[in-house]
């Protein structure tokens, strides 16, 4: 069989950085258009978008705590569904009375865990157990951490669309989100949605049902998505052709050459 020549390669997020860079407008008016003393001017703001762009597309090294405390907790979510001990990361527990699991303390069947803190990055995230049992029982038998990718055409060549998959359920697909607040529809205009069941189909894995299952650490919340093929294929084929018309149009600020398929 021969392999298709890969002309692209990208992955879901950077389809959303793009999005975001595109709906710059959109965004500043969000969270400053009544303010009397924006940060930014609109101008100035659309600058900003553009160079996190292109920051993202070069894989350019960042430091989010938020960032962290998600990575965090959907590593503990993974850990409760396979029963394991974390990777890359510290667990403790954390029980009732505020006593925590070491070696001098060893706990009594009466002793409840009500919270696990974990160590990443140097930083340390203590999440409710409740919590962390509502979305592992919600994911019970799910595969973590699934590697998809596929081809997709375009008038510019073939992108190669890739990424991991949190939790896959054999009807649907997850997507955990971390937030510090949530407004009904927040993750509309991400991918994952969108990328993922599409690789799965041109993998044979007819999966069309997918949910972004979120918490702001108070709450939790569902966003339901269907993937129709003959409505999203079009629409993201359209928005990958315009990320490469604005990659061609920046080549010189790009270094990250995986994203021309040039590590092939």
């Amino acid at each position: 069989m021969q392999t298709r020549q890969l002309d692209f390669k990208f992955y879901a997020t950077l389809l959303d950085a793009f999005t975001g860079y595109l709906k710059s407008d959109a965004i500043y008016e969000r969270y400053w258009g009544f303010s009397e003393n924006p940060p930014h001017t609109p101008e100035e703001f659309r600058e900003k978008q553009f160079q996190s762009l292109i920051d993202t597309i070069n894989r350019v090294p960042f430091d989010s705590e938020a960032a962290d405390k998600g990575t965090a907790f959907n590593e503990a979510v993974d850990c409760l569904i396979e029963n394991r001990p974390p990777v890359g990361m510290q667990f403790i527990k954390v029980y009732e009375g505020g006593k925590i699991a070491c070696s001098s303390f060893k706990p009594g069947k009466e002793e409840k865990v009500v919270e696990l803190m974990a160590t990443y990055n140097s930083r340390a995230f203590l999440f409710p157990m409740p919590l962390l049992k509502e979305f592992a029982n919600y994911y019970k038998g799910a595969l973590t951490q699934q590697f998809v990718q596929a081809v997709l055409p375009t008038c510019f060549g073939n992108v190669l669309l890739y990424g991991y998959i949190d939790e896959l359920m054999p009807m649907s697909v997850h997507d955990i989100k971390t937030t510090g607040s949530y407004y009904v529809g927040k993750f509309k205009d991400h991918w994952q949605h969108v990328v993922y069941p599409y690789c799965l189909m041109q993998n044979g894995s007819d999966v069309r049902l997918f949910e972004y299952n979120v918490t702001d650490f108070k709450q939790t919340y569902t966003e339901s998505y269907t993937f129709v093929p003959e409505r999203d294929i079009p629409i993201l084929t359209s928005h990958c052709e315009e990320l490469i018309r604005f990659l061609n149009d920046n080549r010189d600020l790009i270094t990250n050459k995986k994203i021309f398929a040039e590590d092939e």
